[in-house]
């Protein structure tokens, strides 16, 4: 990590912070998804589709392509909290775009080839879950740093 980096998080704004932290669990979510053990049926992953039986701590299914996709956003989350405006797109933007795939989740029959990515019950509401806590954080957090006292 470069010690630009490390200042700009270390010294940033709460919103930067916040999305760096986000960023980071995404990669860690995406790396783990390739773990056998921590992913049960890890023999049975697919790169894509419902027919993926392997599940992320025994409870959300992932394939190939979705823990690519939590790799993405984690670099993304990393990459924009560099500076607030783009921490604050990442979260809001992100937190969106997570929302719109709860939606999808819940229309989505579970057996059907559109359910690609794959997605079950407890990846929708973990979806809703985060959707709406990175809108928020990114609506509320404060863009500039606290200021010294």
């Amino acid at each position: 990590m470069t010690s630009r980096y490390r200042t700009t998080v270390a010294r940033g704004a709460p919103v930067s912070i916040a999305a760096s932290l986000i960023g980071l669990v995404f990669l860690l979510v995406g790396v783990l998804g390739f773990i056998p053990g921590i992913t049960t049926d890890f023999g049975e992953m697919k790169f894509a589709g419902h027919e993926s039986e392997a599940e992320l701590f025994g409870l959300f299914q992932v394939s190939v392509l979705h823990n690519l996709v939590h790799l993405a956003f984690g670099v993304a989350g990393v990459l924009m909290a560099r500076t607030a405006a783009l921490a604050r797109s990442f979260l809001i933007g992100g937190g969106l775009i997570y929302l719109v795939l709860w939606i999808f989740g819940l229309a989505v029959d579970k057996d059907s080839d559109a359910n690609f990515v794959p997605l079950n019950t407890a990846d929708d509401w973990l979806h809703f879950g985060l959707g709406v806590g990175m809108v928020a954080l990114g609506l509320i957090l404060p863009r500039r740093a606290p200021a010294p006292h």
